[in-house]
């Protein structure tokens, strides 16, 4: 195999237990690996990047681009690429390959999970004995699990894994996206699932379309009771809206581990809010995801290195 010419291959800053797997990749092929401390020290080795493998941790904005005159590729570790601007990207002539797939399960039993306790009332229970009181009224309102009412949104690799571990319980479970016409769950309308579930669990990318998808308006038009449970991204939720329904009532519990801005601000409203189970972008994480992660990355960068198609591109 003939190796290209010397370069250098950036990865965003990361939280990775190592960088084994980037390491053996770039001296295998006479590159210098150059992991990034921190996003100024990122976007500082921007022009002198062949490669760019981009984490959560970092984004590529328009103003980015322009001077990435040697990157060949631009690899995103896992399936969401809001934090890449991919016009700019195609406007440069730089393809966007993304790495999907690799803790569809994960992601799917943290939202499950999250979804089942929250319809329990178990955070509620739990700060209840933390705060030296007791039983109150806690689960009077939940339904038992035969007749709890689910709604899932998005039915990607994830949603459908999330719809399967309901229905295998004996929860009531619906489903809807624009683009899918037959599934194993009965698909209903996005309006009909928002006001008519017990469980709302979001499982959409974030767009134009779906920003703030679940704004005030929608959340007082939700079940009283409800629970919304996002592993997606973020920005699909007003936070500061669902913060205040969840402290009037209305809603009875969120689980969340995907935010508009990460890390959490210590002044988020959701750190005060009630009956909630909060977790810092940990979903897919698992014995197994981490290296799955890494390998699909590599695999990526080997293709871009060696001329073959990527796959996987958003661009």
């Amino acid at each position: 195999m003939t190796r290209d010419a010397q370069g250098t291959i950036l990865v965003a800053p990361h939280h990775f237990p190592n960088l084994n797997r980037e390491h053996a990749l770039a001296e295998e092929f006479g590159y210098t690996l150059n992991p990034a401390a921190d996003t100024d020290a990122f976007r500082e080795a921007l022009p002198e990047a062949d490669i760019v493998m981009i984490t959560p941790y970092a984004k590529l904005t328009a103003s980015d681009f322009p001077v990435m005159s040697k990157c060949r590729a631009v690899i995103r570790y896992g399936i969401g690429y809001d934090n890449i601007d991919v016009a700019a990207a195609t406007e440069a002539g730089i393809p966007v390959s993304i790495v999907p797939g690799t803790a569809s399960e994960e992601v799917a039993s943290h939202a499950f999970a999250m979804g089942l306790a929250l319809a329990r009332r178990l955070p509620a229970g739990n700060a209840s004995i933390r705060d030296l009181g007791w039983a109150g009224t806690i689960g009077y309102d939940t339904p038992v699990l035969s007749e709890l009412e689910v709604g899932v949104l998005g039915m990607g690799r994830i949603g459908q894994h999330v719809a399967r571990m309901y229905s295998a319980v004996g929860a009531r479970v619906r489903a809807y996206d624009p683009f899918v016409t037959e599934s194993f769950v009965e698909l209903t309308g996005m309006e009909d699932i928002l006001e008519n579930s017990d469980v709302v669990s979001l499982h959409l990318p974030l767009n134009q379309d779906t920003a703030n998808l679940i704004s005030g308006d929608v959340l007082a038009r939700m079940r009283k009771g409800a629970v919304v449970v996002n592993v997606s991204r973020g920005g699909l939720i007003d936070e500061a809206a669902l913060a205040s329904a969840l402290t009037s009532g209305h809603i009875a519990g969120a689980g969340i581990d995907t935010f508009a801005q990460e890390p959490l601000s210590p002044e988020h409203p959701l750190r005060s809010a009630p009956n909630t189970i909060l977790t810092p972008h940990i979903a897919w994480r698992s014995n197994r995801s981490t290296g799955a992660l890494q390998d699909g990355a590599v695999e990526r960068v080997r293709l871009a290195l060696t001329g073959q198609p990527l796959i996987d591109l958003v661009n």
